[in-house]
Order: C-alpha cells, then sequence, then structure tokens
C-alpha cells in the first residue's frame, strides 16, 4: 500500500476540520522527507493493538490517538515498555477505560503502537503561516516540559543550518 504524499497527509486533516495532526499523520509526513520514524501501528481495539505489537516488535509504547487530547500523558493516554501481546491488550483495555473516564467526550480514533526507541532528548517541532513573516518554523525542548520551560525558538522559513543550530 502506498504511503499517502505530504499533501494528501494535511489535506486529510484540513478536510476533517483539524488545524493540527494526529501522531501517526506527523511521523507519516516526516517520514516522507527522510526523517527516520519508530515503527508504529494504530489499532482500533485492544485486540489489534496486540497484533500490531508483534509486528512493530517489542517492547512497544501505547499512545491514545485523538484530536481533543493534546497532552497524553495527563488522561493516563501513554503506556510504557510493554513486552509480550497479552500486556498490550490489558494495557489497552486499562488505558482506553481511563481516558474515557478523564476525557469523556474526547473523540477517540484509537491506540498507536510504537516500538519503543533508545532514550533521548524529546524535542517539538513545528511550522505556522504568519501574517507578517509568512512561513514560520519552531524547534524547542518537548515532552512534559514545553509548556512549563516554553525554550522554543522561531525562525522565518527557509532556514539555513546555522540556524538551525542556533
Amino acid at each position: 500500500m502506498p504511503k499517502p504524499s505530504p499533501r494528501e497527509v494535511i489535506d486529510n486533516a484540513a478536510r476533517e476540520g483539524r488545524a493540527k495532526l494526529l501522531e501517526h499523520e506527523a511521523y507519516a509526513l516526516i517520514e516522507q522527507y527522510g526523517v527516520p520514524i519508530p515503527r508504529i501501528g494504530l489499532a482500533k481495539n485492544p485486540e489489534e493493538a496486540g497484533v500490531l505489537a508483534d509486528k512493530v516488535g517489542y517492547p512497544v509504547v501505547l499512545k491514545i490517538v485523538s484530536p481533543d487530547i493534546v497532552h497524553k500523558s495527563d488522561v493516563g493516554g501513554v503506556v510504557l515498555d510493554l513486552k509480550s501481546r497479552e500486556e498490550v491488550v490489558k494495557a489497552a483495555e486499562a488505558m482506553l477505560m481511563t481516558v474515557r473516564s478523564k476525557a469523556p467526550t474526547a473523540r477517540i480514533c484509537g491506540v498507536l503502537v510504537q516500538n519503543m526507541v533508545p532514550q533521548g532528548v524529546e524535542v517539538i517541532v513545528g511550522g505556522l503561516r504568519d501574517n507578517v513573516f509568512d512561513a514560520v518554523v519552531m524547534f524547542g525542548i518537548g515532552g512534559i516540559f514545553v509548556e512549563v520551560l516554553r525554550d522554543v525558538s522561531f525562525r522565518v522559513a527557509p532556514i539555513t543550518v546555522h540556524e538551525a543550530l542556533e
């Protein structure tokens, strides 16, 4: 099955009225530009999550996929270091129950199953269209600290290697 083009990924989100990509969509987009991504799959239910975990390879992480949930950890939407299909199915069931209780109005699209990658530094990368500067790129510290530390930098696109290293 051919992978969607960056334009198709963005157009699909726009058709659904979303200004932000879901995590698996963001992975599909950046992969098209040569950025390595973890092995992933989108499961519609816990049993499918178990099957996908076998395919992507253990250990895995599960993440809730919802256009209404930005901070997955805040609602119990992330489970790390699962080592078997049985663990994955049980964890997915528990995670879905927890998320539904903490975010009852959130639309849930499924569960992202992703192979665990070596620990590193989480970053945030983004872009926006500014009325004055046009295309702007954002980069900074990511993860749970992104909104607390607000350690991000904006540059007018396109940027040079020197600007990226700053």
